[in-house]
């Protein structure tokens, strides 16, 4: 009998174990489809920052450049994005935290526990976002923004940003055309950027 309750205890402890897991990591948002750094076909990182918890700030990009709509075209945008961070600008890794393609899938860039290299005074205190694309004069499709909804969700259900966030485009912290004036104006909408 003694035995038995060892076995169920164990087994217990193990299923909690791999529920806080879950729970601890990208996965643990059931409205995100993410794309992890693996599938997308990442290269590692040159070195990582990490990112404190509690963030103020979702910073939000757009990448400037062809949209996506499937899983293995939005693959090779973020490869191709990474190796231009990468060899171009000489960046560690990837820019952004995390990308939105056309297919409304959430692509794993630097996570939520690596500081990324998005809005340059700002990247210890933000999680930058950046819908795949260029959206100067056209919006994001519903479900790219239904996307961006629930990763900034997730964010606050995981402790990661605070429930009173900012959320703003990356031209209100520096003189560029990031994330293009028809994103701007729905980021603007939410009435959330304040600095």
């Amino acid at each position: 009998m003694l035995k038995m309750d060892v076995i169920r205890l164990i087994v217990f402890v193990c299923c909690m174990m791999l529920l806080q897991t879950g729970r601890a990591n990208s996965s643990g948002c059931s409205d995100v489809n993410f794309v992890q750094r693996s599938t997308w076909g990442a290269s590692s990182p040159r070195s990582t920052t990490s990112l404190a918890r509690n963030l103020d700030y979702y910073i939000i990009h757009h990448t400037d450049g062809g949209s996506c709509s499937t899983q293995s075209a939005c693959s090779r945008r973020v490869r191709g994005i990474q190796n231009h961070h990468k060899n171009t600008r000489d960046w560690d890794d990837i820019g952004y935290n995390f990308l939105i393609g056309g297919d409304n899938r959430v692509y794993v860039g630097r996570g939520w526990n690596n500081q990324g290299a998005h809005a340059s005074s700002y990247n210890s205190r933000s999680i930058g976002i950046s819908m795949i694309g260029n959206y100067v004069s056209v919006q994001p499709s519903s479900g790219m923004m239904t996307a961006l909804e629930n990763l900034r969700q997730c964010g606050v259900d995981l402790g990661k940003v605070k429930s009173g966030y900012h959320a703003c485009g990356h031209s209100d912290f520096s003189s560029t055309l990031c994330p293009g004036s028809a994103l701007r104006s729905l980021v603007n909408g939410w009435g959330r950027c304040d600095r």
